[in-house]
């Protein structure tokens, strides 16, 4: 029996060991394109590949010459302000907007909330493609094509929904008899939601903030259609060096790009655990 139960054992550390190889081999060919990405903006030289000299590790071999033409083309840093005044407008409005359509929607006395539900998360569903024309051509007809606020409006339409699923997850947890003993108290809806329901929902609606923060900031296809060239944002900028002049600063700003979304990511996955941990406190 002993010599049985030994072969499972050794069978099963093979296998796991087979299975955590297996995964780190597949994780490194989808993250290998990315990742080449950041020591390649390093490159003093004005290519698309690995010198001999960074080859070697050799110190002329590295620069930041990329990061600086970034920050001082005028393009480049139209293109920054539009994306960060763009992502933190449209943030702000994902984040009132999904949050009250949220608890509207975890309230079981709200009628027809599977379809309404359906109809918030549409925007994940339909194609980015049909979306950005529908957008396009309605925001013709109205004067918010190639406008800021367009921009800012079509990029809170692709946000909420994101917004909707994480408050909505936070509230799957939450015990609505503290409302009524709110209630009780002589507390007022108002005061109810800030002093009661706004710290319980708080990661659940920066989660979703920055999803939608992350989401406005990388988007290029509905900026395509909207934006001019005053507009134009750093998805946009990027499309149209790659098209007209293939330069190494590009490499820089998605290396930028990539780290933002790694630290608001690492930001997200801190304030899902924070509220597993209030949940486990209940």
């Amino acid at each position: 029996m002993s010599d049985q139960n030994s072969h499972y054992g050794l069978s099963y550390r093979a296998w796991r060991t087979f299975y955590r190889a297996f995964c780190v081999l597949v994780y490194v060919f989808l993250m290998l394109p990315i990742l080449v990405i950041i020591p390649l903006s390093f490159n003093a030289q004005p290519y698309f590949t690995f010198t001999r000299e960074m080859l070697t590790f050799q110190a002329d071999g590295f620069s930041l010459r990329w990061y600086g033409e970034l920050l001082s083309n005028p393009n480049w840093r139209l293109a920054i302000g539009n994306s960060i005044v763009i992502a933190f407008a449209s943030t702000l409005l994902s984040v009132v907007l999904g949050t009250l359509a949220a608890l509207g929607l975890s309230s079981p006395y709200m009628p027809f909330r599977k379809s309404v539900t359906s109809l918030v998360l549409l925007p994940l569903i339909v194609p980015l493609i049909v979306v950005a024309a529908g957008t396009y051509f309605f925001y013709s007809q109205i004067g918010l094509a190639q406008t800021l606020p367009g921009i800012i409006v079509a990029h809170t339409l692709l946000g909420t929904p994101f917004v909707v699923i994480t408050v909505t997850a936070t509230l799957s947890g939450f015990d609505r008899g503290l409302l009524r003993a709110a209630a009780s108290l002589g507390a007022t809806p108002v005061r109810t939601f800030f002093k009661v329901v706004m710290p319980l929902i708080a990661p659940g609606i920066f989660s979703g903030a920055l999803f939608a923060f992350v989401i406005s900031f990388d988007e290029p296809v509905i900026a395509l259609f909207l934006a001019g060239f005053d507009q134009r944002t750093v998805p946009i900028q990027m499309w149209s060096g790659i098209r007209e002049q293939l330069s190494p600063d590009i490499l820089a700003a998605a290396t930028l790009l990539i780290v933002l979304s790694v630290l608001l990511l690492l930001t997200a996955e801190a304030l899902r655990r924070r509220s597993e941990r209030l949940r486990g406190g209940q």
